[in-house]
């Protein structure tokens, strides 16, 4: 990008930042009654701030503001073209601050500064815009109830919401979770990842200089135990909204169903396909979108496609393509612009990614300290590498001999969140995109859609509902039928 400033410009930012290091509570930033939650760079080892965590008297007191608040409606109850002002607010805020944000994010998560910069700032800021936006675009119904009565189909904000936070993506996820939940007039309790608490701290503080009332939105640093279980078990909490692992998904619906059957929506893990069919034209454009889809953002990315399953008789033109782009891709420092990965979350990250790079590798197949360099294993579809999902710059190629093998070997997974297919013949690209169950399927390229599709997934990918496009917004509603008699008493014919 033209305007990614260098590598020493980036540290005078860092140097410069003023660290958040308290929970925002109630329009405020309090000291959590939890331990000290230290935030590490993931390229340094070493400690950026000591953050006051929370607990579940934390939980308490933010869940008792934000039910307040939204019972008295100074949001829920908002005209709409009143709240989507101040999101429109915030939208301008994060962009005044954005070069700030990024290198928050930067420094918290080990990501790319480019990529920051270029990709997560700008989309998160594009998502609060466009939920902003939607607000008063967005119409109930009425329904075919004859003459005699009318009924009305209204969404109601669906109440005090606990956005529960991954750290892979800390700001565009809480941009996808709070965009359409403050939207609909909702009360949002956020917690973030333990190792990325920051950028959600600083987004609140900005939202309140944008106008969003005292306990609307609240953020509280934590681990899971003393934050995200009471998040899940408290009675008056009556949606969780859950970006993070499978595993830790599973938990979510025990407490639902141990305390108030609040709702709750999954978006977890994923080991998603990439399907090269032999008509496949443009080899390079094939091989620019797989290894984009493997290694950005380290791997650390639900919908990476970490399996590529490619017809044998185009596998071998197609891998030497490959392996001459992952050349180019540098791995470094996060605060350098050329760097195209940066370093893994934390040490035990480290090591579950470490433990998978066995036996000779085509490229890569070695940890560099916190670094994991772009790595590619040609395995069997049993292989471990190609069943579970690392969270790693690691691809496994498998190759298969059929389309109907291919979509076979695409589906053999615990997981359905996306698949890529890449194909010359239209009705393969249609049969393939059917036939594949995953919650996007994108043909002749690599993605997740933009904000205005809906992004989950299939089976252990996916539970409850949908991020992004109108389809979010109904995640955070309640709907109610109003049913109005019309018959007039007197005449002794009335209805309902």
């Amino acid at each position: 990008m033209s305007d990614l400033l260098t590598r020493t410009e980036y540290q005078a930012i860092a140097d410069a930042l003023v660290y958040p290091r308290a929970a925002f509570i109630d329009g405020k930033f309090q000291a959590g009654r939890g331990d000290k939650l230290a935030s590490i760079n993931p390229a340094t080892g070493e400690t950026i701030a000591e953050i006051a965590a929370c607990n579940a008297e934390d939980v308490d007191f933010a869940v008792q503001k934000a039910k307040e608040t939204f019972e008295q409606g100074h949001w829920s109850k908002m005209h709409p073209s009143e709240r989507k002002g101040v999101l429109v607010r915030l939208s301008k805020l994060m962009t005044r601050n954005r070069r700030e944000l990024a290198v928050l994010e930067s420094l918290e998560s080990g990501k790319p500064i480019a990529d920051c910069e270029g990709i997560d700032i700008p989309e998160s800021i594009h998502t609060i815009l466009w939920h902003a936006e939607a607000i008063d675009k967005i119409y109930d119904q009425t329904g075919p109830s004859g003459d005699g009565a009318i009924s009305m189909i209204v969404r109601e904000p669906i109440g005090v919401v606990g956005a529960v936070l991954p750290w892979n993506f800390p700001l565009l996820m809480l941009a996808w979770k709070i965009g359409p939940a403050l939207a609909a007039g909702c009360s949002v309790i956020v917690k973030p990842a333990e190792q990325t608490s920051m950028t959600a701290l600083r987004v609140a503080e900005l939202a309140a200089e944008a106008g969003v009332p005292r306990g609307v939105l609240q953020v509280l640093p934590g681990d899971g135990p003393s934050v995200g279980e009471p998040i899940g078990m408290h009675p008056d909490i009556d949606m969780v909204s859950f970006t993070g692992s499978t595993e830790t998904g599973r938990r979510f619906l025990r407490y639902a169903a141990d305390s108030n059957l609040k709702k709750v929506v999954l978006e977890c893990g994923g080991k998603n396909p990439a399907v090269v069919l032999a008509d496949a034209e443009n080899l390079d454009h094939v091989a620019e979108n797989v290894v984009n889809a493997a290694f950005w953002n380290m791997g650390e990315n639900c919908s990476a496609n970490s399996r590529l399953i490619v017809h044998r008789d185009i596998k071998a033109p197609l891998m030497e393509r490959i392996l001459a782009r992952v050349r180019d891709w540098k791995t470094g420092d996060p605060l350098d612009p050329t760097n195209s990965l940066g370093a893994l979350i934390d040490t035990e990250h480290c090591g579950k990614v470490a433990s998978f790079l066995t036996g000779d590798a085509l490229i890569g197949g070695a940890m560099q300290g916190p670094y994991c360099p772009p790595t590619i294993y040609e395995v069997s579809r049993d292989d471990p590498r190609a069943r579970e999902e690392i969270f790693g710059p690691v691809l496994s190629v498998i190759e298969v001999s059929s389309m109907d093998e291919a979509i076979a070997v695409a589906n053999d997974t615990d997981y359905g969140l996306a698949a890529s297919v890449f194909t010359a013949n239209a009705r393969k690209a249609l049969r393939a995109a059917r036939d594949i169950r995953a919650g996007t399927v994108t043909v002749n390229c690599y993605g997740e859609g933009d904000i205005s599709t809906p992004f989950g997934g299939y089976k252990q990918s996916g539970f409850g509902g949908r991020d992004n496009g109108i389809h979010a917004h109904d995640q955070y509603t309640e709907l109610k039928t109003i049913w109005i008699d019309l018959t007039d008493p007197s005449d002794g014919d009335n209805v309902g």
